[in-house]
């Protein structure tokens, strides 16, 4: 059945705030741990014709991709933090039959970058760190001096991916978890060389955002998931989000399942934090992404830090910016986004910033339908993405 929401309030935006409700709360409590603050912003309700043209659309788009397949998929667009449109459909656990609500954690695997990525952009704004201080400065065993927190966000350390290095022989027994704090020994001990010189070019790596979660702890003193519990998660009310912890979720946490249905089991690399791990819904996502949309997210200076493309040199649209992909077109048209892939799940995490507008895509069963939802664009604004006829309902 779908299910069209339509309300006149943001989430997390009212006006009527009480003292010590949501981020205010955590200053009156004494508790100065930096952290985003949600929007505040104001937006009428949105036209109830608007609302049905384009709900309308975007049912026909979601049926032609997803119901007719056996697929799994939370899937929600929303305007000035109104959802016109949302889905939730398919197995969270097959072997018990549970089914995909609007409150069940899937892994967004890549797409923990971002958010990873704004813990980091928050301890800055509060100058706790600094955007060019060097990792080593903070990190004592990390073992390459030229490596800044900027060019860990931006994938132009140069490192490479654990993924592959453990690989490599007497790395690394593949029988045994890996850990972040693991990684960072190893780094250091087994003298993993860099494949390219720091800041010589553009390569995304997950290794980059493992040592930005060890950064993270080491500045607050908390271990990672309750950092960002504290820094993120609650202040905006994410309630079903969290950082998958290995020894504990393994047997309650969402499975992800290939396409043919069969459960992936986990594999040494999933204690590894900070490029993945973060469970969370649509509606969450959605939280967050009207927090770092709003003007109060970090100072005027370093949010137009974030959104700057950093992988300048090859000529083309495709870039990267601070924890964020970015397509950057000659009409001076931007368009920003994450994706992601772990095991069989998928995830896509697009922000129409100039129209207000989110779009978010999670499946715990691998599909590239997943990232095809950027194709909605158009519907709001000048993206030169194209939604063919059938999709549009003509």
């Amino acid at each position: 059945m779908l299910k069209i929401y339509i309300t006149s309030l943001l989430l997390f935006a009212c006006t009527n705030k009480k003292k010590g409700d949501l981020a205010d709360n955590y200053y009156d409590n004494g508790d100065t741990l930096a952290h985003i603050i949600p929007s505040r912003n104001e937006f009428k309700k949105l036209p109830a014709h608007f609302v049905a043209s384009k709900s309308a659309t975007i049912d026909h788009f979601f049926n032609k991709h997803w119901s007719l397949e056996n697929s799994n998929i939370s899937f929600l667009v929303a305007k000035d933090g109104q959802i016109i449109y949302e889905k939730y459909q398919g197995y969270a656990n097959k072997n018990k039959g549970t089914n995909i609500t609007s409150t069940t954690p899937i892994h967004i695997a890549s797409v923990s970058k971002v958010l990873t990525a704004t813990a980091i952009l928050e301890l800055v704004n509060a100058k706790k760190i600094d955007l060019d201080q060097k990792v080593n400065t903070i990190l004592k065993q990390f073992p390459y001096p030229e490596i800044t927190i900027k060019t860990l966000l931006n994938h132009r350390s140069g490192m490479r991916n654990y993924a592959y290095f453990t690989e490599d022989k007497g790395v690394w027994d593949r029988k045994t978890p890996f850990t972040n704090a693991d990684l960072l020994r190893v780094l250091g001990e087994k003298q993993i060389k860099l494949e390219s010189p720091t800041n010589k070019r553009f390569a995304y790596c997950n290794t980059n955002y493992a040592i930005l979660a060890l950064i993270i702890e080491k500045t607050t003193g908390l271990k990672y998931g309750a950092a960002m519990k504290r820094m993120i998660f609650d202040p905006l009310g994410m309630k079903d989000t969290y950082v998958f912890d290995y020894e504990k979720d393994r047997k309650t946490a969402v499975p992800s399942y290939k396409g043919n249905n069969l459960e992936l089991a986990y594999d040494y690399l999933d204690a590894v934090y900070g490029d993945k791990n973060i469970y969370s819904t649509p509606r969450d996502l959605l939280k967050f992404d009207m927090a770092r949309n709003a003007p109060t997210f970090l100072n005027p200076q370093l949010r137009n830090e974030v959104f700057q493309g950093y992988s300048n040199e090859h000529k083309g649209t495709k870039n990267y910016g601070l924890g964020i992909r970015m397509i950057d077109w000659e009409t001076g048209q931007h368009f920003y986004f994450h994706n992601g892939w772990w095991h069989g799940n998928t995830s896509s995490y697009v922000t129409l910033k100039k129209e207000n507008v989110t779009i978010i895509a999670l499946s715990n069963k691998f599909s590239k339908m997943t990232y095809k939802v950027r194709d909605l664009a158009p519907l709001f604004g000048d993206y030169p993405f194209k939604l063919d006829k059938d999709e549009l309902g003509e």
